[in-house]
């Protein structure tokens, strides 16, 4: 008589946790490569911050004297070490034009712009996916979800922006124009319209994922059936068609957010918000490559970061990549 099958357990502890030191290795090495490209982009980009500091009347000598300061003659790979490991401190160097710490310089600015990015992540998680789901699950309201959906993807940000300036702040006077505001309160109410024009674009995009998951589990047998024994629709929502779907929302949702860091460069130069993506373009200007060179560092590691915290949830929620670790 043969043996029984044997029975398939959980995946093993050690599987998982391999599964979860190659990811966070790999974001680590991400993260470093980036910082190099970061570096040497800007190290080969045209122009001359020394001349841009000291201006075009300069003597060589100044300017001579103003690289050797700024260790602009040294070496690449030895300014790319010396800068990296300052990094890894916490130190991103001196901004070239105010003669600031630039960790002292991004700070404030951060906290904004993590208030924005928390305000219109919050709008696309809430609004996107309610939308996708009644767009999923209702055929009424499905070609109302659907050109919302066109709408948002078809307009840019700017122009949203604009639009939203022009009818909310002038027009109807609800809302600042520009600035970021004093206080928590006075924050958010400064906020508000920049996160409505930055959460536009990747709501849509969350509300088109979500419709579609939705729509595709409410078709499947297991709802139909759940449906013909009478169980109420509610319930069939929640426990099947929602449960189910719930892995691509959570993808589509959390690349949004993401992004949402990337987006701000924009928003906030049109609404005036004094945050890292302002600061961005303004150091950009000016080659002010300390600022932007550590800038462009944390918009790619909170990306990076969110992204592999989705990878890690996946891991942990789905069967399929827990068998894969």
């Amino acid at each position: 008589m043969k043996d029984p099958e044997p029975r398939r357990g959980p995946v093993p502890r050690k599987g998982a946790a391999r599964r979860i030191v190659t990811t966070v290795l790999g974001a680590a090495a991400t993260i470093l490569a980036a910082s190099f490209v970061i570096f040497a982009g800007l190290s080969a980009a045209p122009g001359d911050p020394v001349a841009q500091i000291l201006g075009a009347k300069a003597t060589d000598q100044a300017r001579a004297s103003m690289r050797q300061r700024l260790g602009l003659d040294d070496p690449f790979l030895e300014r790319y070490w010396h800068w990296l490991t300052g990094a890894l401190h916490g130190d991103f160097g001196v901004s070239f034009t105010s003669r600031q710490d630039v960790t002292a310089l991004i700070g404030p600015r951060l906290a904004t712009t993590f208030l924005l990015v928390a305000m219109a992540a919050l709008l696309v998680v809430v609004v996107g996916v309610g939308l996708g789901v009644v767009g999923g699950v209702s055929a009424r309201g499905r070609a109302v979800v659907s050109t919302l959906v066109g709408l948002g993807v078809a307009v840019p940000g700017f122009v949203a922006a604009n639009a939203l300036i022009g009818i909310f702040a002038v027009e109807l006077g609800w809302f600042p124009t520009y600035g970021s505001g004093h206080g928590f309160g006075d924050r958010v109410w400064h906020l508000t319209l920049p996160a409505i024009a930055l959460s536009i674009g990747y709501g849509a995009y969350v509300s088109q994922l979500t419709s579609a998951a939705v729509s595709e589990e409410s078709e499947k047998e297991y709802v139909m059936t759940a449906r013909g024994r009478g169980v109420p629709s509610g319930i069939v929502l929640r426990h099947h068609t929602l449960r189910n779907a719930a892995m691509p929302v959570l993808t589509a949702s959390g690349l949004a957010v993401a992004g949402l860091v990337a987006g701000t460069v924009v928003v906030e130069q049109i609404f005036a918000v004094d945050g890292i993506g302002a600061l961005l373009i303004r150091s950009i200007s000016s080659k002010d490559y300390p600022v932007v060179t550590a800038v462009s560092l944390i918009i790619v590691t909170v990306f990076v970061l969110v992204t592999t915290v989705i990878d890690l949830i996946q891991t942990a929620l789905d069967p399929r990549e827990r068998a894969k670790a």
